[in-house]
């Protein structure tokens, strides 16, 4: 896979090129661009107007995100995502901080009672600015109507965007043009745009001014037709730089944050009775990840059953999906076909013929899933079950087997296009729309312990001989 997404690489330039195909989700997508682009300083020419909450219910949300967020306390985040932002997720939001270390609050760009634009800096030693912006809804509390982040990339020049009819039709136009290229259903993607252009002929998009929201609603509208949770519409407070290829110096940044990252790999550990576990939270680029899967398959070779932790596994690369799964099988196995309608081409994924490392083609193998794994961790999911390698533990998963593409519609929107589906080689199904059942179905929290058990049972009968 040689080719960058597009809009990766309009968004800092920094992606590496075996990035197609990229299975996005909402905090793969935060984690991609927020935490994998070359946040910087803004330059000369950016005031500081304020560093203080306003006193609004919009600067009162903030506060309250702050806080919890700031804490490193789950049970202070959980209280706010149940009383806040129920969108959000006590893991996903521990995980983040984690990785910055928390927020300080170093600039407010504009602020209404509901709606504010805030800068933010990273405590955990780095110097990256974050640009945020929160629109909530009136309420006892204010409850977040959206809330978004984006790095900036080199050469950007933050601006103060207010959208009119003018862009507003543009970004339709553009998004409409782009769908009915390249979306992986071209009678949807004609659906689609027409949906869009109803609603716009009826005026429903009249009283919006701000982009993030803009985008929010688009998002929603899309999806109401197609019920696909990759499609998404972007927006950014900057004109995207001119386009132009990696930079050995924006490498090295991109690689130096997966490496903060650890690859997304989270923990590996020899768990009682020598059951091995991996849990990892998305699947990055194989290329450069690939020395951390060997050194984490190598932990655990000798062990007497594995357990593969996706609960908070929102995808990601194919390639790297396929670099895992290898380790299970000891002949070649055909995984899944990516089938591409623009290109009408079908692309095999095979497991590897040379790994480094020991193979494990016979342990009992365990994937654990919750709602929200999700994209590239259900194609790991899915390809495991068809072919009768791993026991599925726990909750149906979120249903979305259409790798994206970016696109760039306006100058301030873009638009993540899934234009590939996933096949089984055998029965041409996937799991769009409807997600990977478990074999086993229990609560996400309770998936650990009962494959464990279940585990435990298989290495049991095995030293039975049964």
């Amino acid at each position: 896979m040689t080719r960058i997404l597009d809009l990766s690489k309009r968004i800092g330039s920094i992606l590496l090129r075996n990035f197609e195909n990229l299975y996005v989700k909402g905090h793969m997508i935060l984690k991609l661009i927020c935490r994998s682009l070359v946040l910087v300083c803004l330059g000369a020419g950016y005031v500081m107007a304020q560093t203080s909450v306003p006193d609004t219910p919009a600067g009162h949300t903030l506060q309250a995100w702050l806080d919890a967020f700031n804490s490193g306390d789950s049970a202070k985040i959980e209280a706010y995502i149940k009383t806040i932002d129920q969108t959000q997720n006590v893991a996903g939001m521990m995980r983040f901080r984690n990785q910055t270390g928390g927020f300080e609050l170093v600039g407010i760009d504009s602020s209404e009672p509901l709606h504010v634009r805030f800068r933010l800096k990273e405590k955990g030693g780095h110097s990256s600015i974050l640009l945020g912006n929160l629109v909530v809804k009136d309420g006892q509390p204010p409850t977040v109507e959206t809330i978004r982040f984006n790095g900036v990339p080199p050469g950007a020049v933050v601006e103060n965007v207010t959208i009119d009819a003018a862009e507003r039709k543009k970004v339709i136009d553009g998004v409409s043009d782009v769908l009915k290229e390249y979306y992986i259903e071209l009678a949807v993607a004609q659906q689609m745009s027409d949906a869009l252009k109803a609603h716009e002929a009826k005026g429903d998009y009249n009283a919006i001014s701000d982009g993030d929201t803009f985008a929010s609603q688009l998002t929603k509208d899309l999806q109401a037709v197609s019920l696909d949770k990759h499609l998404r519409v972007g927006f950014n407070s900057f004109k995207m730089p001119p386009m132009k290829e990696p930079s050995a110096e924006d490498i090295a940044r991109f690689h130096q944050q997966m490496e903060r990252d650890n690859c997304a790999f989270d923990k590996v550990e020899i768990l009682p009775n020598n059951i091995g576990y991996i849990k990892f939270d998305g699947f990055m680029d194989a290329e450069f990840c690939g020395p951390t899967v060997v050194a984490a398959m190598g932990f655990v070779a000798h062990t007497d059953a594995l357990i593969f932790d996706l609960r908070q596994n929102g995808g990601g690369q194919p390639a790297m999906v396929t670099l895992i799964a290898s380790y299970l099988f000891d002949k070649p196995t055909h995984l899944i076909d990516i089938y591409n309608r623009k290109e009408d081409r079908t692309q095999q994924n095979w497991t590897l013929s040379y790994l480094p490392g020991q193979r494990m083609p016979t342990q009992p193998v365990f994937v654990l899933t919750a709602k929200r794994t999700f994209s590239g961790a259900e194609e790991f999911a899915f390809d495991l079950k068809t072919q009768k390698r791993a026991t599925i533990v726990g909750e149906t998963t979120g249903g979305g087997a259409h790798p994206v593409s970016g696109h760039l519609v306006a100058d301030y929107f873009n638009v993540g296009v899934p234009f590939a589906k996933s096949l089984d080689p055998v029965t041409k199904t996937n799991w769009e729309g409807t997600g990977v059942e478990p074999d086993v179905k229990v609560a996400a929290a309770d998936a650990l312990e009962t494959a464990q058990k279940l585990a435990l049972e298989k290495i049991q009968a095995k030293k039975d001989g049964k």
